[in-house]
């Protein structure tokens, strides 16, 4: 069950977003730099100038700053803002939303299991779409907190998705190397492997089945809509990390049940 839609309590945990998202937007910057995430302290990739507390105010310090370094006056990124601002979307997404991954567990392990998952997939998003590579030691210790959740909240769960991780690792391997063998190149990366294995950790196989559905169809229309305007080359790369990841965040937030009656009323299975 979500949580008390109290207005306050929305704000506090919005907030809370928020500061999570300003240090996953430095996990994004460092981790693939192969620099610590703790220290240094926070500064201008430019000028290298430490940053006090009122410049690291998510949003708030971008928006007064009008989005220049205070020393240097180098611009800074609105994607800053924008992951912030995300963040903190999804943070109270998930307090309101309607998880199933987990059965009938406490509500509160639900919450806490769903903002650490949001923390695990949003910097997976942004280093996949800046690099095409996502991070094996991240996607690795995905897998074993989404296994530990499961095995603290729901036990009765864990076989299952135990069964789900393996599944969604072996058969994204085992797509890839059928599509180099019949195609000359892998069709998806080691990386959406170990992705798709950390999914299953959380969602278990109905959660990382619909997840994959998502996936394909958003990487589709993007696909298609790049090739239609131009931005994209026929058989030019782009990551597929994001589309699942972000499948797997929809489909922890709005539950299983509600995306199987969007399916099932779009495609027509009426045995659903």
């Amino acid at each position: 069950m979500p949580l008390s839609s109290s207005p306050t309590l929305l704000v506090l945990i919005a907030l809370l977003g928020a500061c999570i998202g300003s240090f996953l937007n430095v996990v994004a910057w460092r981790l693939p730099r192969q620099e610590s995430v703790v220290r240094p302290r926070s500064h201008c990739p430019r000028c290298g100038t430490n940053l006090s507390w009122i410049e690291n105010i998510p949003v708030l310090s971008w928006v007064l700053l009008r989005g220049r370094c205070r020393h240097c006056g180098a611009g800074i990124s609105g994607r800053y803002p924008a992951v912030e601002l995300l963040c903190s979307g999804l943070f109270v997404a998930a307090a309101l939303g309607q998880s199933q991954a987990l059965g009938e567990a406490n509500p509160m392990l639900v919450l806490l299991g769903g903002w650490l998952l949001i923390t695990l997939l949003l910097p997976l998003i942004l280093i996949d779409l800046d690099h095409l590579w996502l991070p094996e030691p991240l996607c690795r210790w995905g897998v074993v907190l989404g296994l530990l959740i499961t095995a603290i909240a729901a036990p009765k769960l864990l076989l299952w998705h135990l069964l789900a991780a393996s599944a969604g690792l072996l058969s994204f391997e085992a797509t890839s190397a059928l599509a180099e063998k019949l195609l000359g190149k892998p069709a998806l990366g080691l990386g959406d492997a170990k992705l798709a294995a950390l999914l299953g950790a959380w969602l278990g196989l109905m959660g990382l089945g619909i997840s994959v559905i998502l996936a394909v169809f958003s990487g589709a229309l993007f696909g298609i809509a790049g090739l239609l305007s131009g931005r994209l080359k026929r058989g030019q790369p782009f990551p597929f990390g994001p589309f699942l990841a972000g499948g797997g965040l929809a489909v922890w937030i709005a539950g299983h049940g509600f995306w199987l009656q969007q399916l099932s009323e779009r495609l027509g299975w009426s045995a659903l």
